[in-house]
């Protein structure tokens, strides 16, 4: 009963957000307004600010945030780690060095978030790949080989900076990576939405097998769970929600990690409340910092900024309960 009433607060509360941030930013738009485009009595203007401007980036909010969440809540259970993030396995390096490269050969425009999931998809292969090198299963190959891949990609996105045009490119490759959904597309939105929507539900179904990632692999393995490949299916679907977000809004940082804890720490550690709750939690979390990184300066802020300086101040908050807890 506590956890429903728990996910229906998550749910109105995430309902509110939604609809107050398509009020608020710097060109002011009241509920009357609002109501009147409802009823296709709406000023154009209007329209187009809701309609062009800010519903699509909203949606994309919604769902990078609740993909985000949901890759780090699968990410922490596989692990057994609360410290773990989505870009473990170097999806965020790699995609950030994929769309640095699509700038330089290309310039932008829709090929550049191609490129980055493509990148992102490429460094947790190389991650797969030394893992497997290594020659047994276990979290800890995985671990390793995701650390020397993101190491990689990042000193080969550090040699793409060098190269870049510093008056023209460069600054196209810093704007990108500090995150943002200002560029935000319907076109984008109707091919990636589907996308995110089945890798959550997909994890989602999976809420008893991430339970399992609890035991030990030798305690698995004597009741006759197939460990190894579960753990790989559940990774690729997490990484790829990863990839698939990064393509859309560029790095936005601290989401997979704070709100799996903040989850946990409301519902319990069952993952199949612990998913959609984070999923409601992370898309309101990153709404919140959108609206806020659109409407707080005239020019608008990189969310990847607000993202870091909001999940920072939350990270403290959860430590702290964490010590209180005496899980730390």
């Amino acid at each position: 009963m506590r956890e429903r009433l728990f996910l229906v607060l998550a749910f109105g509360t995430l309902t509110v957000v939604f609809c107050a941030s398509l009020l608020i930013g710097r060109y002011s738009i009241n509920a009357l307004d609002l109501l009147h485009v409802l009823q296709g009595r709406g000023v154009p203007a209007i329209q187009a600010v809701l309609f062009q401007a800010r519903l699509p980036r909203l949606v994309a909010a919604l769902f990078v945030g609740a993909a985000l969440a949901v890759s780090g809540t699968t990410f922490q259970a596989v692990f057994r780690n609360p410290l773990v993030s989505p870009d473990l396995l170097g999806v965020l390096s790699g995609s950030a060095f994929g769309a640095a490269f699509a700038i330089l050969v290309h310039g932008g425009g829709t090929f550049v978030g191609l490129a980055a999931f493509f990148g992102g998809c490429c460094a947790v292969a190389l991650g797969f790949a030394i893992a497997r090198l290594v020659g047994r299963e276990g979290v800890l190959p995985l671990l390793l080989g995701g650390l020397i891949s993101s190491a990689l990609f990042t000193a080969l996105l550090s040699l793409l900076k060098y190269l870049a045009d510093p008056f023209d490119q460069l600054p196209a490759i810093i704007y990108w990576l500090l995150g943002s959904l200002a560029q935000t597309q319907w076109g984008q939105l109707g091919v990636l939405v589907p996308l995110l929507a089945l890798g959550m539900l997909v994890l989602w179904r999976s809420g008893r097998v991430l339970d399992t990632f609890a035991l030990s692999d030798d305690e698995a393995h004597s009741l006759g769970l197939p460990i190894g490949r579960l753990r790989l299916f559940v990774l690729v679907i997490a990484t790829g929600l990863g990839a698939l977000t990064v393509s859309l809004a560029g790095i936005i940082g601290w989401v997979g990690l704070i709100v799996p804890h903040m989850a946990r720490l409301l519902i319990g550690p069952a993952h199949r409340l612990v998913l959609p709750f984070a999923a409601l939690l992370g898309a309101s979390c990153l709404i919140l910092a959108d609206t806020a990184s659109r409407s707080l300066a005239s020019s608008e802020i990189p969310l990847g900024m607000m993202t870091e300086l909001f999940g920072a101040l939350g990270f403290i908050l959860v430590l702290r309960q964490l010590r209180r807890e005496g899980r730390l």
